[in-house]
């Protein structure tokens, strides 16, 4: 009997023991909270960029291979001096491929000695035929005389032999005529003939001056003095010894020009939205870590550019860089915070404490030992924090990471959520409105007259 009062005494002691442990490890149970500050916000956008000058002269082909005559579509460069050199105007450059221009030279000189050989071909055959056609006429005429003579001596003859003496005149004429106007036409073909000949020969001859030139100019030599930097094909390539230029992309290097430098950037499809021309950049340079540069961004592309392997895009962004450091060269690799937003006085927490349930943001606000799931009206945001408009004040704590059975918790903000949702209703009802507004100009240029598609429409079926 005492055996089995021991028991339950020593079986209820356990249980309150587990009741106790379990009791106080739910009030040991602790979350990881940061606090709502509040104070100056700045909104930036982190990019890495490389510097090029903002003015450059282009190192291009010569005029001369751009000729109408030349047809030398493509060439390759045979020469090219290192770069990075600094040049002095009209200093050698880079050489074009000779043995190119050489061939074709030498087949329009071939083709200039055949058109010669056929314009003296075409006047020689024109002084021949039209030599043969003045000897017909000669004839032609003396047969008339002829003709003429036997009619004139058949007068005492019979009727009929008259008549056929008449007849042969007529035809010796008709043919004197028939000559005649022969070699009119005759002069007109060779004339033709000639002419045409003379211009080929032109052309031909047109053709090898030009090609000569050409062949003159293939030595490049700086227009300016300055650094030389390698040009880049259409596949971003840097132009090189081998490398094709041609007249559609005739860049072969650039002379940039220091004193005024750009940091050329790229930002993803996320932050593009943010970026605008005339907002504030820092820049640091990686060959330089302890110099710091201010700058402005200057342009924003509109279309982005896809990043190979992925189906994000980037869209170009280029920051012209205040000051003229002689120590910045192209193609050094800048590290740019670019400012596009900045706050006075703004109630702030970390990014990781909001949370998100479709279109609802919210936070899991801490007070008084209790959690509730607090909606709030997030505003502008940066790479770690976001403003918060409504919702929390400064000093609240907040969970960074997620309770146990949070969605048991209760929710608080409704009316924020409601006001949230007007405003977004209110933004598609001007977003309406403003296509509206711009439908009846696009009409009239449609059709050319003032007025709305209805009205356009009675008009035309009345």
């Amino acid at each position: 009997m005492k055996k089995k009062i021991v028991l339950i005494v020593a079986g209820i002691a356990v249980i309150l023991a587990a009741f106790f442990l379990l009791s106080g490890s739910r009030e040991k149970i602790t979350y990881l909270t940061v606090e709502a500050k509040r104070g100056p916000f700045e909104v930036l956008v982190y990019t890495t960029g490389q510097l090029e000058a903002e003015n450059s002269e282009n190192i291009l082909i010569p005029e001369e291979l751009g000729g109408r005559n030349v047809r030398i579509y493509e060439i390759k460069i045979t020469d090219l001096i290192e770069e990075g050199s600094q040049v002095e105007k009209g200093d050698y450059v880079a050489s074009l491929d000779h043995k190119a221009v050489e061939e074709v030279l030498a087949s329009a000189l071939l083709e200039l000695e055949q058109s010669l050989n056929e314009f003296e071909d075409a006047k020689m055959d024109s002084n021949l035929n039209l030599s043969n056609a003045r000897d017909q006429i000669v004839n032609a005429r003396e047969q008339v005389e002829q003709m003429q003579i036997i009619l004139e001596e058949s007068r005492f003859e019979s009727p009929a032999v008259i008549r056929k003496a008449e007849m042969d005149l007529e035809k010796a004429k008709r043919t004197l005529d028939q000559e005649i106007k022969g070699y009119a036409l005759r002069q007109q073909q060779a004339a033709t003939r000639v002419n045409r000949s003379q211009v080929n020969l032109s052309q031909r001859e047109a053709r090898v001056r030009e090609l000569e030139e050409a062949y003159k100019s293939l030595n490049i030599y700086a227009p300016k003095s300055g650094m030389l930097i390698y040009a880049k094909d259409r596949f971003g390539q840097k132009i090189r010894i081998g490398a094709t230029v041609s007249r559609w992309m005739p860049i072969i290097a650039t002379l940039p020009d220091l004193s005024q430098m750009i940091s050329v950037t790229y930002v993803n499809e996320i932050d593009i939205s943010k970026v605008q021309p005339g907002q504030q950049v820092t820049l640091g340079i990686d060959a330089f870590p302890e110099k710091e540069l201010a700058g402005e961004v200057i342009t924003v592309a509109n279309i982005g550019q896809p990043i190979p392997r992925s189906d994000a895009k980037v869209f170009e962004v280029r920051i012209r860089v205040f000051g003229n450091d002689p120590e910045l060269r192209p193609a050094m690799t800048t590290s740019n915070v670019i400012r596009t937003g900045s706050y006075t006085d703004e109630i702030y927490i970390p990014s990781d404490a909001i949370f998100q349930n479709d279109s609802v943001r919210y936070v899991y606000l801490q007070k008084n030992n209790t959690i509730t799931r607090q909606i709030i009206d997030a505003a502008d945001e940066n790479e770690n924090f976001t403003i918060v408009r409504k919702g929390i004040g400064e000093g609240d704590k907040l969970l960074i990471n997620r309770p146990d059975h949070s969605e048991e918790l209760p929710i608080a903000g409704l009316d924020i959520l409601e006001e949230i949702r007007k405003r977004e209703a209110e933004q598609v009802r001007e977003d309406n409105q403003a296509r509206n507004d711009n439908q009846p100009r696009n009409e009239t240029r449609r059709n050319g007259r003032p007025g709305n598609r209805a009205n356009n429409q009675t008009t035309a079926g009345q």
